[in-house]
C-alpha cells in the first residue's frame, strides 16, 4: 500500500508543478478575484505543511514545527518551490517507509475518524489533501489565465 501512496502523491505533485510551470513566475503569487482565494504558491506551499504534518507528526510521531496560517501568506519563485517539493518527497518517502496500515498512527486526534484509526488512514488522508488542493489548483490556475495574465505554455 505505501508504494500506492507514494506513486498517487507523486502524481498529485507532479500535476501541481505543471500547474506552476503554466502560469509562470508572474502569476504564481497572484490570487483570483474571489474571497478567500489563495494564490497557487500558497495552495502548493500548504500542501507541504499536510504532507509534513500528517506524514510526519501524525503518521510517525516525528518532531514538526509547523506554521499552517503562514502556509496560506507564502510567496516566492517557481525554481524554489520546487526543491521544497523535491525535499517534502523524499521525506514522505522516508516517514511512510515501513508504515504498517493497520497500526495506531504515533498521533492520534479522533479515533473514529479513519485517520485517528490507522496508519493507513493517515496515508489517505494525506492523498485526500493533496488531490483536494491539486483541483483547486487547477482551477485557480484557469482563472488567473482567463482574466489574461498571461503565464507560459
Amino acid at each position: 500500500m505505501t508504494d500506492d501512496v507514494l506513486w498517487y502523491a507523486d502524481l498529485a505533485l507532479d500535476r501541481m508543478l505543471l500547474a506552476l510551470r503554466r502560469l509562470g513566475d508572474d502569476l504564481v503569487n497572484e490570487r483570483p478575484d474571489l474571497p478567500g482565494a489563495n494564490t497557487p504558491y500558497a495552495i502548493v506551499t500548504h500542501c507541504l505543511g499536510v504532507m509534513e504534518w500528517w506524514g510526519g507528526a501524525v503518521l510517525v510521531g516525528r518532531a514538526v514545527t509547523r506554521d499552517r496560517d503562514a502556509e496560506f501568506s507564502a510567496a516566492g519563485r517557481i525554481d524554489e518551490l520546487v526543491v521544497r517539493v523535491d525535499a517534502a518527497r523524499r521525506q514522505l518517502a522516508a516517514d511512510v517507509a515501513g508504515a504498517a496500515p493497520d497500526a495506531v498512527p504515533e498521533l492520534v486526534f479522533d479515533p473514529e475518524r479513519p485517520d485517528g484509526r490507522t496508519k493507513g488512514g493517515v496515508l489517505l488522508h494525506v492523498l485526500e489533501e493533496l488531490f483536494q488542493h491539486l483541483g483547486q489548483l487547477e482551477l485557480t490556475r484557469d482563472v488567473l489565465l482567463a482574466r489574461g495574465g498571461g503565464g507560459t505554455a
